[in-house]
């Protein structure tokens, strides 16, 4: 893959990565910090992109596993630092949904159980197809499909306890 071809996949494809990575961070430099390791890793192992899943799946397995080994590495950190960081965080995640929304958001979000969890943001913020999801779990389409209205679901009813 020449060096032009993949400018063109970071152009294509920064937004989306950078919206799911930031699902999962919930702070916006260590999302685009995510998102830069993602990408580097992308262009050092671009041989071993599979087809089998799309471009933009394959991307946000990177950003997961770049966030994974992060949390791994920073597993001394306590409770109060993390509730510190969600209590600041802003995110630009959907241009409809307001900041004060965003952060109720991901504190519904931080309460559903996985996959749910992952599900829903890899729909919403990611923006991966169904198919793409249930790839991503080895699961069909159909499986994914269902776990993110449960999840929609469970969110709602939560919302409704509010």
């Amino acid at each position: 893959m020449s060096e032009q071809s993949f400018e063109q996949i970071y152009q294509q494809y920064f937004e989306p990565v950078y919206r799911y990575a930031l699902s999962l961070t919930l702070d916006e430099h260590q999302a685009e910090e995510i998102t830069q390791e993602a990408f580097f890793k992308a262009l050092k192992s671009i041989n071993s992109y599979r087809s089998e899943s799309s471009i933009k799946t394959w991307l946000c397995t990177i950003a997961k596993n770049t966030y994974l080994s992060e949390q791994r590495k920073k597993k001394a950190e306590s409770l109060e630092d993390l509730t510190e960081r969600v209590d600041e965080s802003a995110g630009p995640e959907e241009q409809a949904i307001t900041h004060t929304e965003s952060i109720y958001l991901h504190r519904l979000l931080h309460d559903l159980p996985e996959p749910y969890k992952e599900v829903f943001s890899l729909r919403v913020f990611a923006q991966l197809s169904f198919r793409d999801i249930g790839s991503l779990f080895g699961k069909s389409e159909n499986w994914a499909c269902v776990v993110f209205h449960r999840a929609r679901t469970k969110l709602q009813n939560k919302e409704d306890v509010r």
